[in-house]
């Protein structure tokens, strides 16, 4: 599949009191699309144009990634969710329609529930409830030996070093391999995504978000207590092939929700779900998104 339409803008924006790059596109209600490890604005290049038909669309570099500043602190999960929540402030709206992808998504389960005044729809790909998430890694055998490396990150300078020194497998294990269609990457994608990586302090500040979520008091403190339930109408999508996050993370997830929620897996597809089949993803959006307007 090829971008059916290149006419988004790059912009600068504050943001709880940091500087975020941004692509942006469309007219109308705000979606906001937040990317996942260890990615950039760019995973959402087939979403941008379909959704810009009908909306504002605007996709953030996360906190420490690509462009957008990289602080040496602030990546622990309520500080993240503090920055989307500026965000939409600072681009003049209340609310939002908020789409997360992988970490990008754990950070939209958080804002959901800690302001949920901030949210219209929202809608997850491949991105498991972070508490829920914490209590597998811990418990669950075969999520921990997807997910080890994640463990791995919590030394201090070590892995930084490592990818930095193998940075071309590091890319091509994390995009190509894990993919279950491999067509979506290509030689050009992956020299995009190096790049990035390749900005200064960008590959701690992506590790960082892990540090902060296996490390945090906040799951210390909350690891049994029932999350309160979100209220807004969520939509959950998963490769059910996911290599890294298994599509059993999904099950049971409408739990955690007191408003309608779908969950729907995709065959055939692994993790990167938005870039594996972005024809089917986009329809999924555009018809939960615009469900907005009919009611």
């Amino acid at each position: 599949m090829t971008v059916l339409d290149s006419e988004w803008q790059h912009h600068f924006i504050e943001a709880n009191r940091i500087r975020l790059h941004y692509v942006t596109q469309g007219e109308g209600d705000l979606v906001l699309l937040l990317h996942g490890f260890p990615e950039f604005w760019y995973s959402w290049r087939y979403q941008i144009p379909a959704l810009a038909r009908h909306f504002k669309v605007v996709a953030p570099d996360l906190r420490g990634y690509n462009d957008s500043e990289k602080p040496a602190s602030g990546y622990d999960l309520d500080t993240l969710s503090t920055d989307i929540r500026s965000l939409i402030e600072n681009l003049g709206y209340d609310r939002a329609h908020i789409v997360g992808h992988d970490y990008g998504g754990v950070i939209a389960w958080n804002l959901a529930q800690k302001f949920p005044q901030s949210l219209d729809r929202l809608a997850l790909l491949s991105a498991p409830h972070p508490q829920r998430f914490v209590r597998e890694m811990f418990s669950n055998l075969d999520q921990f030996r997807r997910s080890w490396y994640l463990l791995a990150f919590q030394v201090p300078g070590v892995p930084e070093w490592l990818i930095q020194q193998n940075l071309n497998n590091f890319v091509k294990n994390m995009f190509h391999e894990q993919a279950i269609r491999k067509g979506a990457f290509t030689e050009e994608n992956a020299q995009k995504y190096k790049a990035a990586l390749n900005k200064p302090g960008a590959l701690s500040a992506a590790i960082n978000y892990y540090r902060h979520m296996f490390t945090s008091l906040h799951w210390v403190q909350d690891f049994w207590r029932s999350p309160d339930p979100i209220s807004a109408p969520t939509l959950v999508l998963w490769g059910e092939e996911d290599s890294l996050l298994s599509h059993k993370l999904a099950e049971g997830l409408d739990r955690f929700v007191a408003a309608p929620c779908k969950i729907k897996l995709l065959p055939h597809c692994g993790h990167w779900i938005q870039q594996e089949a972005p024809e089917t993803v986009n329809r999924e959006l555009l018809a939960f998104l615009r469900e907005a307007a009919t009611v």
